[in-house]
């Protein structure tokens, strides 16, 4: 790919910075939020409850967030596939991408389940309270949205480890254009 075919290329399919804001503040909290949901038990008591009190606040904003992306996305159309990819990439892409807006919304919201179920509030960041959803309340029921969010969440993590290895393996290749599309900083030019 030459220099001046290469700037094209990157302009034509790079996504608008809208996306890659919500792309990369998205993708930090639930980083942060999956280490948070799955670790908090480790590190004690106390500690372990103020990791849960910064998961439930920071699971509400990606929950907030998600909404709000999937409508810019509605109404911002994604940059093409490049025309160079494999059949069964673009089919993997556009799935990937499915999939996450489905866990970016419901594994919140089971979390919400989960502590609506249990009858106590979200605290958001000691800011307000968020009320809970109209659930039933009791154990068992704590318990199989608490076991539905933590199976969601192990969803994701294979999610996230497909798409991170997805990138990756177009950086081996040298389609390094391809992680300019979201990540413009990380790309160099040969």
């Amino acid at each position: 790919m030459s220099a001046g075919t290469e700037s094209e290329v990157l302009a034509d399919l790079r996504y608008s910075r809208g996306a890659m804001w919500f792309h990369w503040i998205i993708a930090a909290l639930i980083v942060a939020n999956l280490c948070l949901g799955f670790f908090h038990e480790g590190f004690g008591r106390e500690a372990g409850r103020s990791m849960i009190f910064f998961h439930k606040s920071s699971g509400m904003t990606i929950l907030a967030l998600s909404i709000a992306r999937l409508f810019w996305r509605l109404g911002h159309k994604p940059p093409p596939f490049d025309a160079r990819l494999a059949q069964w990439e673009v089919l993997g892409a556009r799935t990937g991408h499915y999939l996450f807006y489905v866990f970016m919304i419901v594994l919140p919201l089971t979390g919400w389940l989960m502590t609506s179920a249990s009858g106590r509030p979200t605290n958001y960041f000691g800011l307000f309270t968020i009320g809970n959803l109209p659930v039933a309340r009791g154990e068992e029921i704590h318990e199989f949205w608490e076991e539905a969010h933590e199976l969601l969440g192990w969803g994701m993590v294979a999610l996230l480890a497909v798409h991170i290895a997805g990138a990756l393996k177009h950086a081996y290749e040298g389609h390094g254009y391809m992680i300019g599309r979201m990540a413009p900083w990380l790309y160099r030019r040969r």
